[in-house]
């Protein structure tokens, strides 16, 4: 599969609207309408938030939920720039990838409401008096919360490209760049857009913090369903958080509809396959589109310049090239051992992690002592089992799951919006009613409150291995039929290994997000009541409530410590293995 872009050439004639440009014409309209509204609040003064506070009133939802439409669209647009930038060169060069892997475990691992108190400042200076300062502050921190998963699904894409398709590749001559677009990118599509969709949905989970921006005394609530989903809490209106799910269920089938089911229809054309499969996803509004006349007459030029600029073999202008006087270099570098150049990367890599190591023991050495060093990694290996234990279950769930849902397309684009709705659905909204059973039965919190961390980020396994069910080739489905593999030998010697490197993938962004959550989970309140379990994830709640800085960067710490070491004794040898025995020939 070399995806071979072609443009089709629209006469005068063809562009003459028909009657399915008359039923798009309305829903374009809306569309770039609801942009443009959007667009505007969001330059507007900053003082504009505080004469319009957020008000429980039902009829307001609309606005709400296109600014947070907005907001976590700005973000996945700046995730994709993130993942086609990041996980590409992470693949493609060993030396970068040394290091940019384990920045991603550590990015990962770190809370996501740590960015904002970062990162606001600087948003806010950057465009003062404005509400696109706080705009930006809470589209970054919506951000964190969606580019590591596409990242890593990008990452392990490009690792397990089929040689035969290299081979093909460097047959025809392929530069880097035609290579990427013409084959690497259209390869990792199926699953980018299933991590995709996950980080729409997952974006929910911190849309409430990310649509409060507090700055020193002052807090600046952004107009959302987020702010208004928090302020129902906090009045404890169980009416308005009705009306905040409500509206959220009808977002997200508007964008399933609109958005990620026309992407996985589109996708799929570049699953690896020699046969066409005899079922595939279907959208209303990619079927639509291709039956107009004049939107595709209008998008033709834009289809031929994409078209060119994949095609396009990007030499150096000759006036950057080497010159005369260098050249004598550039020889001397090729004839330095590779051993020495790595040599040399491995010290800059030390002395730069040395530097900051020191800086970060200092800091926590000036509130802190043995001791709480000695506390946080007991507390550290309290959470690491919950958190072994709970991907195991979650595994065992939902993998078999996510198979026989991959391999049944209608039945995969029935599921498709209710999953995203369970992905999106604000776990915390679930935490009252732990914290009324477990007090109600008197249950142990060490034990009863751990499944809260795997409840938003079991389903990073279960959209991934749902996109390696349905990039599975349409040919090796009719070998196993023909050979007639059937049971357990069908999940052993076929699926199990066909879905491994989507699932490592998923399991990597779920074992990080379960880090994560074990901030709020492991300390959960409701009105007087509060349930505290043995974790780092307490550890670092309670000395946020305290204000101890160093304690709070020594949990974080040893947080992203455990976590990089997990990554690297588990799941980067499963990575490897996947790429050497399990990607397609």
């Amino acid at each position: 599969m070399v995806w071979i872009h072609t443009s089709v050439s629209v006469k005068a004639a063809d562009a003459t609207p028909n009657r399915w440009d008359v039923l798009a014409l309305p829903l374009v309209i809306g569309l770039l309408a609801l942009i443009a509204i959007g667009g505007r609040q969001m330059a507007a003064p900053l003082d504009s938030i505080a004469t319009a506070p957020v008000v429980l009133d039902p009829w307001m939802l609309p606005d709400y939920a296109l600014r947070s439409t907005l907001r976590m669209l700005a973000a996945m647009a700046a995730s994709l720039v993130f993942t086609f930038t990041y996980a590409t060169l992470a693949a493609k060069s060993r030396r970068a990838g040394m290091l940019l892997i384990p920045v991603l475990d550590v990015l990962q691992s770190v809370p996501v409401l740590g960015y904002i108190s970062f990162t606001v400042v600087f948003f806010l200076a950057l465009f003062p008096g404005s509400v696109m300062g706080a705009e930006c502050a809470a589209i970054f921190a919506i951000f964190t919360s969606q580019a590591w998963n596409m990242a890593f699904s990008f990452y392990q894409s490009l690792r397990t490209v089929p040689r035969d398709l290299d081979e093909v590749a460097d047959g025809f001559g392929f530069s880097g760049w035609q290579r990427f677009w013409a084959l690497e990118a259209p390869y990792a599509a199926p699953g980018l857009v299933w991590n995709m969709m996950m980080s729409m949905s997952g974006g929910w989970f911190f849309v409430v913090a990310s649509e409060a921006i507090t700055v020193g005394d002052q807090t600046i609530t952004l107009p959302g369903v987020g702010s208004y989903l928090a302020e129902a809490i906090a009045q404890q209106r169980l009416d308005a958080v009705g009306w905040a799910v409500l509206a959220m269920l009808l977002v997200i089938l508007a964008y399933d509809q609109l958005l990620f089911r026309p992407l996985v229809a589109w996708a799929a054309k570049f699953r690896v396959e020699l046969t066409g499969s005899q079922e595939s996803p279907e959208s209303w509004l990619l079927d639509l589109y291709q039956r107009t006349r004049f939107f595709r007459a209008l998008f033709a030029p834009l289809d031929a310049l994409i078209g060119r600029a994949i095609w396009w073999r990007l030499t150096l202008p000759r006036a950057l090239k080497v010159g005369t006087a260098a050249r004598p270099l550039t020889r001397w570098l090729d004839r330095v051992p590779a051993r020495w150049v790595d040599g040399a990367w491995y010290a800059a890599l030390a002395v730069v992690g040395l530097y900051c190591g020191w800086s970060m023991v200092s800091f926590i050495a000036s509130g802190a002592d043995w001791s709480d060093v000695g506390l946080a990694f007991l507390l550290g290996g309290a959470t690491l089992l919950r958190v072994m234990v709970l991907i195991a279950v979650a595994s065992l769930i939902w993998v078999p799951l996510g198979i026989l849902i991959g391999l049944r397309p209608r039945l995969a684009e029935a599921v498709q919006p209710a999953a995203q709705f369970l992905a999106a659905f604000p776990a915390n909204l679930l935490f009252p009613v732990a914290v009324v059973l477990i007090v109600r039965f008197d249950l142990n919190p060490d034990v009863w409150l751990s499944p809260l961390m795997i409840l938003g980020t079991q389903w990073y396994i279960l959209f991934n291995v749902i996109a390696g069910a349905a990039a599975f080739p349409s040919d090796l489905k009719e070998a196993v039929a023909n050979f007639r593999i059937r049971g357990w030998q069908w999940w052993r010697d076929v699926m199990l290994p066909g879905v491994f490197p989507y699932y490592v993938t998923g399991a990597v962004t779920a074992s990080g997000g379960s880090w994560n959550a074990s901030i709020v989970a492991e300390a959960v309140r409701w009105g007087d009541t509060t349930l505290t379990a043995h974790g780092l994830g307490s550890y670092i709640a309670q000395a946020t409530a305290e204000g101890d800085y160093p304690r709070i960067v020594l949990g974080i710490a040893v947080m992203a410590l455990l976590v990089t070491l997990f990554n690297r004794l588990l799941w980067r040898p499963l990575y490897a293995f996947a790429e050497r025995r399990l990607r397609l020939a």
